[in-house]
């Protein structure tokens, strides 16, 4: 998921947020169960305490259909949430590559279907990709998907299973470039690919495009060329009654969305599954400190 890097506008953080909020005024912040999902959760949890919210934790709380129904039960007023997750696992609908696309139809669906709100969108696309070494790159003249689509008989993939049956996996590179027919196919747990990349157990992994690790192991990205891979850009889901009740809550909330880039998801990513091993809640605080925004 790294395929053309926005930028955030670091303008809109120059100007701080002309907000005030009382000690009555207390929001629910969520997230699901892995290292972007936590430090999104504190990156929005540590922004509205500095504009003056009282902001009650639910961090980790595991999958989306978990999240979901925590808004539902009004156990929780907002969690960060992918496009591409909420079209294709809430939704189920079709994969969809263009951003503004993909951000109006869930925009609209969980309006009309769960009284949910999407804030706006972010820069930052943690999209599907498929990674390889600079070796096995080299070696067979990889840049793109269709190269890759051509190679693949010759190469091994390291992917979770769900990659071999979902309408944005597998199949759907067969479908949209032909080729793709892997020597071998490997199951790789999703904390141990780039280990297996790494020890030359398999040559490609899939891989989402601001994970951390393809950095550190300067990995290469290959080239999404025909568009299959879901946008998967992050806002924040808001229970509509808390928006009504606090309307300025939008207002610091769009604001740490607009600062998201991939490049710097990827580093605070990596500052928290890389050798530092730093908690989500303090790379969140230096981030938004270095922003005026905590």
């Amino acid at each position: 998921m790294d395929l053309s890097r926005a930028r955030a506008l670091g303008l809109l953080a120059a100007a701080p947020l002309a907000v005030s909020c009382g000690p009555r005024d207390t929001v629910r912040a969520g997230s699901k169960n892995f290292t972007e999902e936590l430090i999104l959760g504190e990156l929005y949890a540590q922004a509205a305490e500095h504009a003056g919210f009282a902001v009650t934790r639910r961090l980790n709380l595991g999958t989306t259909d978990i999240a979901m129904a925590a808004l539902h039960r009004n156990e929780l007023d907002f969690y960060p949430e992918y496009t591409g997750t909420a079209l294709l696992n809430v939704l189920h609908l079709p994969p969809e590559s263009d951003p503004k696309r993909a951000y109006t139809t869930v925009k609209n669906a969980f309006e009309k279907q769960y009284g949910l709100v999407w804030l706006d969108q972010s820069p930052m696309n943690d999209t599907q990709a498929l990674a390889t070494t600079q070796s096995v790159a080299g070696r067979f003249s990889l840049e793109k998907l269709s190269d890759l689509a051509a190679k693949a008989g010759e190469l091994r993939l390291g992917c979770v299973p769900e990659f071999l049956s979902r309408a944005d996996g597998l199949p759907g590179l067969q479908k949209r470039y032909g080729g793709f027919r892997f020597k071998a196919t490997k199951i790789v747990d999703n904390g141990l690919k780039y280990q297996a990349l790494e020890h030359g157990d398999v040559d490609v992994v899939i891989a989402f495009s601001t994970e951390g690790q393809l950095k550190a192991e300067h990995l290469i990205v290959l080239e999404d060329d025909k568009h299959l891979f879901p946008a998967y850009h992050v806002a924040p889901v808001v229970r509509r009654e808390i928006l009504a009740a606090k309307p300025q809550l939008a207002t610091v909330l769009n604001k740490v969305t607009a600062l998201l880039n991939d490049d710097d998801m990827q580093n605070m990513n990596l500052d928290v599954d890389g050798s530092a091993k730093r908690e989500p809640a303090d790379v969140a605080r230096d981030f938004l400190k270095a922003h005026g925004l905590a």
